[in-house]
């Protein structure tokens, strides 16, 4: 193939920890090192202009989002009142997210002659900043693809719907672009079916290689098993799993290692534990899977639905290690002691781990820029 000029535009990128950064990340470096001319415009971070030198990305300045984000303080009703803030300023006002749309107009200005735009969301505001300016007059790029890690109209794993009035700026994206991208055939049914002729499946990649394993004896001869990511209350959520490991045998030694930025779920189940549920540091990715390879086995709180599927499934297909998936309301407590027993019999199972090979997926994508 030919080399191709690509320009790719996200919220999220080196060194943010959070999937869409990593979506964004492993792409821009892997369509370099496939000779191709990349471009990224994102937010200004320590290390980020200089990560995107080290790689041969050109890094274009997209600008800090500057309206302030609603700070929960206090205690009693003044929390509260802030947390209501924080918690519907965001869902009916996309807020402060909704500035991206301003500033992609702005980032945007000038920029043409690409074979490729990609835009990266969560959040989708990135979407509709891009819809915003591209026309039939300036197209910015031959092809426009929209990066989806979930769905936004049809979500299943937020406490609310969003309103209806972003139904319009959703399907209005959607017409523009040329292809909409996700990482899972069943991510399909979250969009509305007027487009679903243009969603391919491309699932979220990485570079195998660049995983550093633990190697040699195994550190303790506790039990050592963990989990990294956010929680939902009721949906992705640790309550029961973490109240039958309270329950279990105070004489079977073993640690569940979390590593969350939702720690508010966990902590009352710190004390009775006696140091066998451990809340962790938050890790970058590389610490946290070389970590991870020291345990025995990794969890998995499964998402509610079939339109959301957890990313950390693939760094856990990485690290081959046996996957013990929760589903909020449905805990099996015998499966669970089948894992503290090492018997790994109702493990997870991850289906063909080549596809999320970032080479494989870079592919995939420019086989859109020819597509007929």
């Amino acid at each position: 193939m030919q080399p191709k000029k690509i320009l790719l535009t996200s919220n999220g990128f080196y060194p943010d920890i959070s999937p869409r950064s990593f979506r964004a990340t492993e792409l821009a470096k892997e369509l370099v090192r496939q000779g191709h001319q990349v471009a990224v415009l994102t937010h200004p971070r320590p290390g980020c202009a200089e990560f995107c030198a080290q790689h041969g990305i050109e890094f274009k300045d997209l600008g800090h989002i500057t309206w302030p984000t609603p700070v929960i303080k206090g205690s009693g009703i003044t929390r509260l009142f802030w947390r209501v803030t924080a918690r519907f300023s965001s869902l009916l006002f996309e807020y402060p997210f909704i500035q991206l749309m301003p500033m992609l107009k702005r980032g945007l200005k000038g920029e043409s002659g690409y074979d490729m735009l990609i835009s990266v969301a969560v959040p989708h505001p990135i979407h509709w900043g891009v819809a915003a300016v591209r026309t039939k007059s300036n197209p910015i790029a031959k092809v426009w693809v929209a990066d989806c890690g979930d769905p936004y109209m049809g979500q299943e794993n937020d406490t609310f719907k969003p309103p209806f009035y972003f139904g319009w700026l959703e399907k209005k994206f959607c017409r523009i672009a040329d292809y909409i991208t996700v990482p899972t055939k069943a991510s399909i049914d979250g969009y509305y079916p007027e487009f679903r002729d243009k969603i391919k499946v491309i699932p979220q990649g990485f570079r195998f290689e660049d995983v550093k394993k633990h190697e040699g004896e195994k550190p303790t001869d506790k039990i050592v098993f963990g989990y990294g990511g956010m929680f939902i209350p009721g949906r992705r959520d640790p309550s029961e799993l973490l109240a039958f490991l309270n329950s279990v045998d105070p004489n079977l030694k073993f640690e569940f290692h979390i590593y969350t930025m939702t720690p508010a779920l966990v902590e009352p189940f710190l004390a009775a534990s006696n140091g066998r549920i451990q809340l962790k540091k938050v890790q970058d990715r590389d610490t946290l899977l070389y970590e991870m390879s020291k345990m025995d086995f990794v969890v998995n709180f499964e998402n509610v639905g079939h339109t959301q599927t957890p990313s950390k499934l693939i760094d856990y297909a990485i690290l081959e290690k046996p996957i013990l998936s929760i589903k909020t309301g449905g805990l099996k407590p015998e499966v669970v002691t089948e894992f503290l027993n090492a018997d790994y019999r109702h493990a997870l199972t991850i289906e063909n781990p080549d596809q999320y090979r970032i080479e494989n997926v870079a592919r995939r994508f420019l086989e859109l820029i020819d597509k007929p």
